[in-house]
């Protein structure tokens, strides 16, 4: 196998991937923040640390994955400012703040299933570290000062601060939260103290007054318990590496005495947007993946869709390129379905090998999935290999790709739209009588049950040049 190169977001070059321990990868992913559904730009951060996932696993790394669960200290505003999301959302829903984040947790569970995401080596959970974090945070106290509000950084104690967003510290207005006292306009809370008169359904004692973490010492608390500093990748979307992921790192820096980042490499995917602008669940309505899924889309050709860009990449997603994506995924499954049954074999044939050399060397390439996906797609279409050999090829791609294409079938494909009252057998049933009527020239009748599976979401597809019979309408 070909070396894996991937691409330091804070050195802002491809470098070589050199485990901090011989034969692992160690990869801690900012999780979600509960307290609401997660849109499909959200999920694209996990479809790629997955895929990164895959491919260390691929090259032969024990992986040792981390996906923390964000149940406390995340603000309104990702700039460390406005009330907390979780209290926020508790307040409007008149539920607990612990019900809404278990409810979402799970939503959030649900859709990772289903993007075939592999479940990672542990989920952290913000709130079971609270005491690890006042003991963090204890430990870098000679990096701080206290305000009435609560415990700040003082960004100016620590080297470079600001160097993976390209930020300096005396440059341009402040993209943190203003509070007076503040000796710097990019200090942040390491520690909220709850307000006087105010109680919170989330908080602990502390040395700094009852109150609540900060979001960001959150995860370089979890991460270096999780993982031991220094680790191997840290991931994220690209909007942490302007605030979320400096302030970590600022606070791994305090905590080892030392200019190291906390993690070796730093990996941030790009955004995923819609023709107004990145997706954002400030503007009320956003996609989830259950809506997707209830137009009738199989959750795996949004994944594919991911696929087919590069991770650092935006993405414009229109329900055209989910089309265009979900087309190309009958293709492959509908390739594998006439696949002839055998075994597996050991790899030997010439062809086959090139492409998976290919196909590892599109991947090594700072996760070059698109290019990888035209090997997957050469090795299962081409004529003439030997069919316990090709499986054996397929199943080594497909573990990197994670679409299931020698699991799943056509019918499973089929996804009915949540307005669609008609079930697959009743749908089956029509095109055949319709077919009938056709063959006997009563297309008034054909033209009936045309019109009767139109109006129950389900469009019959006559001459579809993948041979499909019907689809269900978007």
């Amino acid at each position: 196998m070909v070396p894996l190169r991937l691409f330091n977001s804070l050195t802002r070059s491809i470098e070589t991937f050199e485990p901090v321990h011989p034969g692992e990868a160690r990869v801690y992913t900012c999780g979600p923040t509960v307290y609401n559904f997660q849109h499909v730009g959200n999920m694209r951060a996990y479809v790629f640390a997955d895929t990164l996932g895959r491919v260390l696993s691929f090259k032969g790394y024990k992986l040792h994955h981390i996906i923390n669960i964000t149940d406390v200290g995340h603000l309104t505003s990702d700039a460390d400012e406005g009330a907390d999301k979780m209290e926020t959302a508790a307040a409007k829903a008149g539920k607990s703040a612990w019900d809404i984040a278990r409810f979402y947790t799970d939503a959030y569970w649900r859709d990772i299933e289903r993007l075939n995401i592999r479940q990672p080596a542990t989920w952290s959970i913000a709130t079971e570290y609270v005491p690890a974090m006042i003991d963090f945070a204890k430990s870098i106290e000679a990096n701080c000062y206290q305000l009435p509000s609560g415990l700040y950084f003082d960004t100016a104690t620590v080297p470079e601060y600001g160097r993976l967003a390209r930020s300096k510290i005396d440059e341009g207005e402040s993209r943190i939260e203003p509070v007076e006292g503040k000796r710097h306009p990019t200090d942040f809370a390491i520690w909220r103290a709850t307000p006087p008169g105010e109680t919170r359904q989330m908080e602990w004692d502390s040395p700094w007054g009852r109150g609540a973490p900060g979001w960001h010492l959150e995860c370089s608390v979890m991460s270096e318990a999780l993982l031991g500093f220094p680790f191997d990748i840290h991931t994220g979307g690209i909007d942490h590496r302007e605030i979320h992921h400096p302030n970590e790192i600022a606070q791994n820096q305090a905590r080892c005495h030392s200019a190291d980042s906390g993690a070796r490499i730093w990996m941030h995917n790009n955004f995923l947007i819609d023709r107004g602008g990145k997706m954002s669940k400030s503007k009320g309505e956003f996609l989830t993946l259950q809506a997707l899924v209830d137009r009738g889309f199989h959750p795996l050709a949004y994944r594919l869709m991911c696929l087919q860009a590069h991770y650092r990449s935006e993405l414009e997603f229109t329900f055209e390129n989910l089309a265009a994506a979900f087309t190309r995924l009958k293709r492959m499954i509908m390739a594998a379905e006439k696949l002839p049954d055998a075994e597996t074999a050991e790899v030997t044939d010439k062809r086959i090998v090139a492409e998976l050399a290919a196909f590892d060397e599109a991947v090594s390439d700072d996760l070059n999935t698109a290019k990888a996906l035209t090997h997957f797609e050469t090795a299962l279409t081409t004529k003439g290999f030997d069919a316990g050999q090709r499986r054996a090829a397929l199943a080594q791609m497909d573990a990197v790709l994670g679409l299931k294409v020698l699991e799943l079938s056509r019918a499973k494909l089929r996804l009915r739209p949540a307005d669609t009252a008609m079930d697959e057998p009743a749908i089956e049933t029509r095109l055949l009588q319709r077919k009938e009527a056709r063959a006997a020239k009563d297309f008034a009748t054909s033209d009936r049950i045309r019109d009767e599976l139109a109006a129950a979401g389900v469009e019959v597809m006559d001459g579809d040049p993948l041979g499909w019979d019907w689809k269900l309408a978007c």
